[in-house]
């Protein structure tokens, strides 16, 4: 049974940083493709970035270009999020996902993505 666990959300202020984490077990973790998503009130969930199994290959939203970083630990069964630099506009509960590699990781959609956790919520205030 594939469990992702996310951990590490919370309240910040703007400009303040977080580390999102997300625990995998149950499936070949390493053989997945990880993302991150975030979902605010009343929004469509949207990607905001993925990961190869190898981590050759990364693939970030615009709108957390140059402020957020994704990794991950094979060993430890586990993805990351780094957040710097947050805005008011990056609050939403966040998601972490995998997705089967299939030669490759492809873009950052919902639909690509098989298994989910049960999120963690980030909150930036002003």
């Amino acid at each position: 049974q594939v469990q992702l666990v996310e951990s590490g959300g919370g309240s910040v202020q703007a400009g303040g940083s977080l580390r999102l984490s997300c625990a995998a077990s149950g499936y070949t973790y390493r053989s997945y493709c990880m993302g991150w998503f975030r979902q605010a009130p009343g929004k469509e969930r949207e990607g905001v970035a993925r990961i190869s199994p190898s981590s050759f290959s990364t693939l970030y939203a615009d709108s957390v270009k140059g402020r957020f970083t994704i990794s991950r630990d094979n060993a430890k069964n586990t993805l990351y999020l780094q957040m710097n630099s947050l805005k008011p506009e990056d609050t939403a509960m966040y998601y972490c996902a995998a997705a089967t590699f299939s030669g490759g990781c492809g873009p950052l959609l919902v639909s690509l993505f098989e298994y989910w956790g049960q999120g963690t919520q980030v909150t930036v205030s002003s």
